[in-house]
């Protein structure tokens, strides 16, 4: 299943870096209802509790936890929740020095409302992820240097964004990205893509094709390949995954699972599909794996708290 050789020989270089993570770090603060409010109304809900989040975060967590060495690259504010952040991250195993304080803005918090059947609802206070720029990166441009996938979010101003994918382009790693929250997205960026994974709603707001079945998903796949990405993962929730690329095109459906909280169902997918293309897995079977991780965290309350780690993954059927 895996490329053993090409595995041993990276594990053997002390600071290579499988995935590098860069984006955002929230706390996420989850109250459970049994519905959402509609505008205007007020509702009283069920527990409440806080959690680590933010995609970047989330995606990095998921990352290591699928059994890649994970370096991750973000800006919290100079408060406990930054604080937190770095400490919970460190004792995940990730590398945090790239992971810097922002004298003028608070660190990032996601309000985050579960419904009864788990769907979620989320408003996001970007705060100190906004102030992620393009000197932070050059300042650790070495972890960049020293990675072979580069995982990239939407909840970093555009500008970071490009500028990571230019100098990770130039230095011949896979970049994939994670278009969330969609927003548009230039030629140049797209050319410089090895992946990219949306999800339903974010492959409609991209290429104007509604997702209704596999027809559907390869056509908006097509509109993506137009733009230079030679891998499309369209995520379709409980459905699956539609992978197009050269390797393999079609629908790989998830495992039937009860759903409890998809809050970082997204997030764990790629952070597991970026892990099973560093390990050398054919392109079908790193989304299978994926799949399988984006199962397993929506069976669980929370962000990072959901988030499986290897042997779950490799020991679920």
């Amino acid at each position: 299943m895996y490329n053993d050789d090409l595995a041993k020989l990276r594990n053997c270089i002390e600071d290579f870096y499988r995935v590098l993570v860069v984006g955002s770090s929230n706390t996420d603060m989850v109250v459970r209802t049994d519905y959402f409010p509609a505008p205007g109304e007020t509702i009283l809900g069920g527990d409440f509790f806080m959690n680590p989040g933010g995609k970047g975060a989330n995606q990095a967590v998921a990352a290591v936890r699928a059994g890649a060495k994970v370096a991750f690259i973000a800006k919290v504010g100079k408060d406990i929740f930054g604080k937190e952040t770095r400490e919970i991250l460190l004792k995940e195993g990730i590398d945090i020095t790239g992971i810097s304080e922002d004298d003028e803005h608070p660190s990032g918090v996601a309000q985050i409302t579960v419904d009864s059947s788990g769907e979620n609802c989320i408003v996001v206070a970007s705060g100190a992820n906004m102030a992620l720029n393009v000197p932070d990166i050059d300042r650790h441009k070495a972890l960049l240097q020293q990675s072979e996938i580069i995982l990239l979010q939407l909840e970093i101003p555009m500008a970071t964004v490009n500028h990571v994918a230019k100098i990770g382009q130039e230095a011949g790693k896979k970049i994939i990205l994670n278009p969330a929250p969609a927003q548009f997205l230039s030629d140049e960026l797209y050319e410089k893509l090895y992946a990219i994974t949306p999800n339903e709603s974010e492959t409609f707001l991209l290429s104007k094709v509604q997702i209704r079945d596999e027809t559907s998903a390869d056509k908006a796949a097509s509109f993506f390949h137009s733009k230079g990405v030679p891998v499309v993962v369209i995520t379709m929730g409980s459905r699956g995954a539609y992978l197009s690329s050269a390797e393999f095109k079609g629908l790989l459906p998830a495992p039937e699972v009860t759903v409890v909280d998809t809050t970082a169902a997204g997030d764990t997918f790629n952070g597991a599909l970026a892990v099973g293309i560093s390990r050398g897995m054919p392109l079908k079977l790193a989304v299978e794996f994926a799949n399988k991780g984006a199962a397993l965290s929506v069976t669980r309350k929370g962000a990072q708290s959901s988030v499986p780690r290897l042997s779950e993954i490799e020991s679920f059927n």
